[in-house]
């Protein structure tokens, strides 16, 4: 059947839509952490619609299970397959056409398998700003930034991806198209159904196309880095910043000492002020004239209410630039630090202090010997919780972390998804009620399992249905 399969989807989609080279396939088969190896059948690379509906349909009539993928650079291994080797891996990769960009309406319509970076670019290229901006924006996808809902450094004052969505092109399990690209801003006529597959890590659909929401590109924008004495601070001057800036601020980050220390030690940049415990990284934008004379007010007060010991703002695009630098390197010097485990947590943000207390006491009664490196985006109370491994380290160091976020009313995901890596974590937190629900949903639309089986929601009981 396997063999029947694949000569189909060659017959369909013509040689450049279709890999099964061994060799070729090595890209497709691991996530970029390099902790979910997998196996694919092959890899099919439809260059339209049409094309993506008919391999779901050939799918469906062979029972065979189809993973979409997008840039490859998600964090919890939701787009490979697994080691069977009987599950297409499909690529986006060919529809890759930005469609249309309107300055007046402020949308613009991509494909799935345009790159993030080409459709801001392409939005800057008017005037206009898509505000949805990640540290691997040079390599994700439309695409793949809706199926994760992911959210970024913006979403203090945009929201996630999910906010940006005005409408869709999604094909069901079944091969069928569901066309949705509106580009209302007002639609309240029946179910909003793309909110289905909108972070749902093509569980139930492909999304094929989107209608996203831009804004008109602020014209002046201040960029500082502060250091605070501590968590709490940190919120006080997310007040203070609050009570003069209003909604112009993009970004409020929060970052240990100790994680610059990482990113001097393997990449050389110095941070422009004095070492301290903790760091706030604040970007403000406005179209509006007096935005540096307000932010440098906010500043000054936070300065004297001792909410901030020291900072400097940045002279320039360069040295904003320089500043994100410095926060955009942790990742990167975190895996050159050896092996960690990462959490991608959210709390509700005033309990934020009072967390990372009870968290690092929790750590260092179970799993003693552990580093955090701990960063993030305190203004939407996301924080990068992650566990630096010397050595043997406890199995259960997310249990250990993920009972602090429950016991605090937070999630285990804010932004990463679920994908493979958390789907244990998720159906022992949420209610019975919830995953009802969501088992519901997911054999309403897709009975067969044969959507991204085995990401977000454990696989169906059972095996996949069998071709007659």
């Amino acid at each position: 059947m396997a063999s029947d399969l694949v000569s189909r989807l060659r017959d369909l989609l013509g040689p450049s839509g279709l890999i099964t080279d061994p060799a070729d396939l090595a890209g497709y088969s691991i996530d970029w952490r390099k902790l979910f190896p997998g196996t694919p059948l092959a890899v099919v690379r439809p260059a339209n619609t049409a094309e993506v509906a008919a391999v779901v349909a050939l799918c469906r009539d062979s029972g065979t299970a189809l993973v979409p993928q997008g840039g490859n650079t998600g964090m919890a291994g939701g787009a490979v397959p697994d080691k069977s080797g009987t599950e297409l891996v499909l690529s986006l990769s060919r529809m890759n056409a930005l469609r249309e960009v309107d300055p007046v309406g402020l949308t613009l319509e991509a494909e799935a398998g345009v790159v993030l970076k080409v459709a801001q670019d392409a939005a800057a290229a008017v005037g206009r700003l898509l505000p949805i901006s990640l540290a691997a924006e040079g390599s994700a996808t439309v695409g793949g930034v809706i199926a994760t809902n992911a959210g970024g450094v913006n979403v203090l004052r945009y929201g996630m991806a999910r906010s940006l969505v005005l409408g869709l092109e999604v094909v069901l399990p079944d091969g069928t198209v569901a066309n949705g690209l509106r580009r209302l801003r007002k639609d309240n006529a029946g179910y909003d159904w793309k909110q289905l597959f909108i972070g749902t890590e093509g569980t139930l659909g492909i999304v094929t196309a989107a209608v996203l929401r831009i804004v008109p590109a602020p014209k002046f924008s201040v960029t500082a880095l502060l250091s605070v004495p501590n968590p709490q601070a940190a919120l006080d001057l997310l007040a203070c910043a609050q009570d003069e800036l209003g909604d112009c601020i993009s970004a409020f980050e929060l970052i240990a000492g100790s994680s610059l220390q990482l990113v001097e030690k393997h990449f050389g940049l110095k941070r422009p002020i004095a070492d301290g415990d903790w760091f706030v990284l604040i970007e403000a934008a406005s179209s509006l004239s007096g935005l540096r004379e307000a932010a440098e007010t906010a500043l000054g007060n936070a300065l004297e209410q001792g909410f901030a010991l020291d900072g400097t703002v940045a002279e320039s695009g360069r040295q904003a630039a320089d500043l994100w630098m410095l926060r955009e390197r942790i990742t990167e010097s975190e895996a050159k630090e050896g092996k960690s485990v990462k959490h991608d947590v959210s709390v509700p943000i005033p309990l934020i202090p009072q967390f990372l207390v009870e968290a690092g006491e929790a750590l260092a009664a179970k799993a003693p010997g552990t580093r955090v490196n701990c960063f993030g985006h305190l203004g939407d109370g996301n924080l990068h919780y992650n566990i630096l491994i010397d050595g043997h380290a406890p199995d259960d160091v997310n249990r250990i972390v993920h009972d602090v976020v429950q016991r605090f009313g937070g999630s285990i995901s804010a932004e990463h998804g679920i994908g493979q890596y958390r789907v244990v974590e998720l159906e022992r937190r949420r209610s019975e009620g919830e995953l009802a629900l969501s088992r519901r949903i997911k054999t309403a639309l897709d009975p067969q399992d044969i959507m991204n089986p085995g990401k977000v929601l454990s696989r169906a009981a059972g095996p996949r249905f069998e071709a007659q």
